[in-house]
């Protein structure tokens, strides 16, 4: 079974060698990179050609940010099971990928997700948060809950039945997908309890004041949309109420430890 891991880079010279590494590293051999780079004006262009070799697909052009960017990736994917891992970010350990497979070596499994740690831009040892999912309840997407969108893989067939990432949200378009793909899957949704991924802080949706507004304002209509139809009535607790409780679920993010 072939895993696609999508990587959207733009402006990360100085971290994407270790995303790199990381898919390197993985004792998973039946993978591939596919690197979608939005014409980046730094040495990340350079990084990526002198690593070409280790790449399925390497893409470097003007975009209209990273989920334009996640699609074409998509497009290219030719493996079963697909999910991303950003330029800034790395993996857990070096068996990642083959716990991920080994749960969809289940034909019925569809999703597969876990936990994941938020680490200094600066050093990226030094644990900020640590984000346990939890185990996956259908009930919860009502109350604002979503697993950590770099941990989830899910079967190119789910992408080609319920579409990719809507470019009309500029920040939180992976909210949107996890909501309509989640509430509409048709089989196993599987949660594994390690840390699947290290993210850098300082991404898009948390990178200042004026970005973590706009994240807000996008999740909000993102819950009416998604929560007028009946896989995912929000009931009523209402969109309002679903956004402040998914805010404030991470409060012990902060606190907690794998």
């Amino acid at each position: 079974m072939k895993i696609s891991i999508i990587t959207a880079t733009f402006e990360c010279a100085a971290t994407v060698g270790a995303c790199l590494d990381a898919v390197a590293a993985q004792t998973y051999p039946d993978r591939e990179q596919i690197v979608i780079d939005g014409a980046s004006p730094d040495g990340t262009l350079a990084v990526l050609r002198a690593r070409q070799a280790q790449l399925a697909v390497l893409v470097s052009e003007p975009d209209q940010g990273i989920y334009y960017a996640l699609n074409k990736g998509l497009a290219q994917a030719s493996g079963e099971v697909v999910g991303v891992l950003h330029g800034d970010d790395v993996y857990g350990d070096r068996e990642v990928l083959a716990r991920i497979a080994a749960a969809f070596a289940d034909p019925r499994v569809m999703a597969v997700y876990g936990d994941l740690e938020y680490v200094s831009q600066s050093d990226p040892t030094r644990v900020v948060r640590h984000w346990r999912a939890g185990p996956f309840d259908p009930t919860r997407l009502r109350r604002g809950w979503m697993p950590p969108h770099p941990t989830l893989y899910l079967r190119r067939a789910v992408y080609e039945r319920l579409g990719g990432f809507d470019t009309r949200y500029r920040i939180a378009a992976d909210y949107d997908l996890m909501l309509r793909v989640l509430s509409r899957l048709e089989g196993r949704v599987v949660y594994l309890p390690q840390v699947l991924v290290r993210m850098r802080l300082g991404g898009k949706s948390n990178r200042n004041l004026r970005h973590i507004a706009r994240k807000s304002w996008e999740d909000y209509q993102i819950l009416r949309r998604q929560g007028r139809g009946d896989a995912l009535s929000l009931g009523p607790m209402g969109a309002v109420g679903a956004l402040a409780w998914k805010n404030l679920s991470k409060v012990p993010q902060f606190f907690q430890r794998g």
